[in-house]
């Protein structure tokens, strides 16, 4: 079939996993289903003990076999150690045929990707993959499709039973010997544990993963005891320093600061630009220096936001502390400034991901966002955006929360070069589809800003704008201009992923890249 996106994805593939292709951002508004149930095992004994001595205890106390579905979170993002800990240990145990369920995967992961050859994991699905493990997704070695989620998407998935959960490990900076974990209060504070709570709730055993025991009760706890089999103590669990990746930075880039520039000069044109506004800005160099411009346009009018969420960085935070956001709604940090404002100011929130992106509950915090403000790998001439396949065909992003803010928020703006690496981004066609065009309003690049004719509303503010306006196809054809039009890539006709919409539904499928003999 052809979804509405545009892309044709094979019925057979549809038959096998009882899919449909996208049918439109609203295509599942007011649904009724029922919630997957865990299998619980009741604690009546006061005197039974949580704790175990090692990871291959936990795993042989929660009866560890072949086949199963083990999940992780990913708040150290490149500083993680729990899941090759714990994969290592599966492996010693001569256990195979493992799919891991990650909220994100990323280089701190590669030794998995030599799992994958061996057999012990078959299955990848996350919220986002990087390095190795993408490499391999790309070549064809992991057994079946990988399917890659939004993080709204994949908390749906698990509420409704789609991926049923066998095992869940979770990284804490601490835990009491009960289970109650935080993620602050020890020495590898991440900020918050979003990400893990619903594989506690819905995974059928839970352990949790500290190298920082304290005493009980660990409160206000975002893991509950009620929810956690076993506890076990590291020496650690992640290194700090890492949860900054590459991804997110700030930038000195004269380029990317005028892109923010102009992000900032949309928004304030805009009609949704008023007091008690709502954003989130994603993690990208241009991105982040929005906050930069915000906040002098801000204290120019006299306005402060009503509310920010995220993926938080210090320009936020530091927004926050002026008082110009009113508060900060969090899912995850991206640096540690952020960990230190959620330790110490009583208006930055941990939420759950259900509650920050889940198209499938009764409202989200996408749903009340004004601006959010994102990049791309690819923006096509119908305002389809590519967050998951790089220009060589290899999987090496994250769609992570780029559909959810998207299609929830009034105002949705891809920040992004118009050509990068001599490799153009805006095109004809992306390589793949990530975030539909239905959900994308304006597009801002160093070359121009354009605005999706669908939003008739966006087109009668800028009309007498003197931002540099132009259509989507003035900008591809710019960067055609530069680059001229490139080669297709090769692909293979094996399906080595599926990218699904936040509503479950297929957004596109991914292809084994073609090697040259």
């Amino acid at each position: 079939m052809i979804n509405r996106a545009g892309r044709e994805i094979p019925d057979d593939l549809l038959a096998r996993y009882g899919k449909t292709g996208y049918q439109g951002m609203n295509f599942r508004d007011h649904a009724s289903y029922q919630k997957a149930a865990p299998r619980v095992r009741s604690v009546t004994d006061p005197g039974r003990s949580k704790m175990v001595g090692s990871i291959r205890e936990a795993l042989e106390k929660c009866g560890i076999r072949d086949g199963m579905t083990l999940s992780f979170h990913h708040h150290f993002r490149d500083g993680d150690y729990v899941i090759n800990m714990v994969m290592e240990e599966v492996a010693r145990m001569g256990i195979r045929d493992i799919t891991i369920c990650a909220s994100s995967l990323g280089a701190a992961h590669d030794p998995v990707a030599a799992m994958i050859e061996e057999g012990i994991v078959t299955g990848i699905q996350s919220s986002g993959v990087r390095g190795k493990i993408g490499e391999a997704i790309s070549k064809g070695k992991l057994k079946t499709p990988a399917i890659i989620r939004s993080h709204g998407g994949r908390v749906r998935a698990i509420e409704e039973g789609e991926v049923h959960i066998d095992i869940a490990f979770i990284g804490a900076p601490t835990s009491d010997e009960y289970g109650n974990a935080r993620g602050i209060g020890g020495k590898s504070d991440c900020g918050v544990l979003s990400y893990s709570m619903v594989d506690a709730k819905y995974a059928d055993q839970v352990v949790v993963i500290t190298d920082c025991l304290v005493p009980f009760p660990n409160m206000p706890a975002s893991i509950s005891m009620t929810d956690v089999d076993y506890v076990c103590v590291v020496e650690e669990i992640g290194n700090v320093a890492k949860i900054v990746s590459n991804v997110v930075r700030m930038t000195k880039d004269v380029r990317e600061l005028m892109m923010a520039e102009y992000c900032a000069k949309v928004m304030e044109e805009s009609p949704f630009f008023k007091e008690g506004f709502s954003f989130q800005t994603g993690g990208g160099g241009a991105s982040l220096a929005v906050n930069r411009f915000l906040r002098e346009i801000l204290l120019e009018k006299g306005i402060t936001m009503g509310f920010a969420i995220g993926g938080i960085t210090k320009p936020m935070c530091d927004l926050l502390e002026e008082g110009l956001v009113k508060c900060i709604v969090d899912a995850q940090v991206f640096d540690l400034p952020s960990i230190e404002s959620i330790k110490n100011n009583p208006r930055h929130f941990e939420i759950s991901t259900s509650e920050y992106a889940n198209p499938m509950n009764k409202g989200a915090y996408v749903n009340k966002l004004d601006f959010v403000i994102l990049g791309a790998l690819e923006v096509d001439v119908d305002f389809n955006c590519n967050v998951v396949v790089g220009s060589d065909g290899i999987v090496r992003g994250a769609p992570g929360g780029h559909p959810d803010t998207a299609a929830g928020s009034k105002c949705s703006i891809i920040v992004t070069p118009l050509v990068r690496g001599r490799i153009p981004v805006v095109c004809s066609r992306c390589t793949s589809v990530t975030t539909p065009g239905e959900a994308v309003d304006i597009v801002v690049t160093d070359y121009g800003i354009a605005i999706n004719p669908a939003r008739k509303d966006l087109l009668e503010a800028y009309k007498d704008s003197k931002l540099p306006i132009c259509t989507i196809e003035e900008l591809r054809d710019q960067a055609y201009a530069i680059t001229g039009e490139p080669e297709p890539i090769e692909f293979e006709e094996q399906i080595v992923g599926i990218i699904e919409s936040r509503d479950g539904t297929v957004m596109d499928v991914i292809r084994k890249i073609k090697e040259n003999d």
